[in-house]
């Protein structure tokens, strides 16, 4: 059965689930029991994380696996690729993606690379959720859209679910993983109500999905974009375009058969990425298309990014700086 609930519900319900499941998962982040469960205080379970989604677990699984850190990234994800080498299963909470300035070292160095350098004996099953993605009139420092450093380091997979089904059943999957797993979870979509099965469930790392069936241009998204670009496919429609819309899902690894197969399919094609346009996965999409989907293509690919700038705090400009359905349709215009 399904039932109505918002993408933040999706992920506190794939947290207990895993938990339940598994005495080895643990949780662990900055106030994400509020205030470390001091009863003392009153503030047990005050907060939930950032966006709320760890809400309940310390009371449901108590202090042992579900810890306050302190306000050092270095230092917890430091701990988590430790505890997670030494076989339990963690989910760290990186509050934002820019943070990964600060915490990058244990990610790049470390659990990306410790399988590869012990020859595959030892496994890192870490999960790390962050939340990402400008809109939220959050400034510069806590806005950006960061996925293409992860997905740029070998060894480590990187995830964006777009609906709360997704959010539920990709992040099982992430935390059962035996790889480190980036979750990244776009700010703008955490409020956004979706169908959600009940009960355990998985969706594979590394299948994008149909999300609407097209004939004339496939577009291309990944988290918000997605909605973006349904967005941009009923506009289409009005004019008399039949737009395909393929959700990526999984940045790493990407579905690149589901990609060149849409591609082949309606011979144009629009990616649309949120992050800055320089090496990131619009730029991937659009090289793998000219790649391996030359012969499929009736015109260039066309990327529609955020631009090569910091992310704007003036309401105004950062609303010009996402990725719109008015670019998106704007793009496929300029296709014929």
């Amino acid at each position: 059965m399904t039932r109505q609930i918002t993408f933040t519900e999706a992920i506190n319900e794939a947290l207990h689930i895993a938990m339940q499941n598994d005495p080895d998962v643990i949780v662990l982040g900055e106030d994400i029991c509020g205030g470390g469960g001091r009863k003392d205080q009153g503030i047990e379970d005050a907060w939930g994380g950032i966006m709320g989604a760890t809400r309940g677990l310390i009371k449901a699984f108590g202090p042992e696996r579900v810890r306050d850190t302190p306000i050092s990234e270095m230092g917890f994800l430091g701990t988590a690729v430790g505890a997670a080498a030494t076989g339990l299963r963690p989910v760290a909470e990186l509050m934002f993606m820019d943070f990964l300035g600060v915490s990058l070292d244990p990610l790049l160095n470390q659990a990306a690379k410790l399988r590869y350098m012990f020859g595959g004996k030892v496994r890192v099953p870490l999960t790390v959720r962050t939340s990402m993605g400008a809109g939220s009139r959050a400034a510069a420092q806590h806005s950006q859209t960061l996925y293409g450093i992860t997905v740029g380091i070998p060894g480590l997979k990187t995830v964006i679910p777009s609906t709360p089904a997704d959010a539920k059943g990709l992040l099982l999957t992430a935390i059962r993983d035996d790889g480190p797993v980036i979750f990244c979870e776009p700010k703008s979509l955490m409020n956004d109500v979706g169908e959600v099965p009940e009960g355990d469930y998985e969706i594979p790392l590394g299948k994008a999905a149909i999300v609407r069936e097209g004939s004339d241009v496939s577009i291309v998204g990944m988290g918000r974009t997605v909605k973006t670009a349904l967005e941009a496919a009923d506009r289409l429609a009005a004019l008399g375009t039949s737009a395909e819309v393929l959700d990526l899902r999984s940045l790493h690894p990407m579905d690149e058969e589901a990609i060149l197969a849409t591609l082949q399919k309606t011979g144009s094609l629009v990616v649309v990425d949120e992050s800055p346009p320089r090496c990131s996965i619009a730029s991937d999409v659009a090289a793998l298309c000219v790649d391996q989907g030359f012969d499929y293509l009736n015109a260039p690919v066309k990327k529609v990014t955020a631009p090569h700038t910091p992310v704007p705090f003036s309401p105004v400009l950062e609303d010009l700086y996402v990725p719109s359905a008015d670019q998106i349709v704007a793009a496929v215009r300029a296709l014929s």
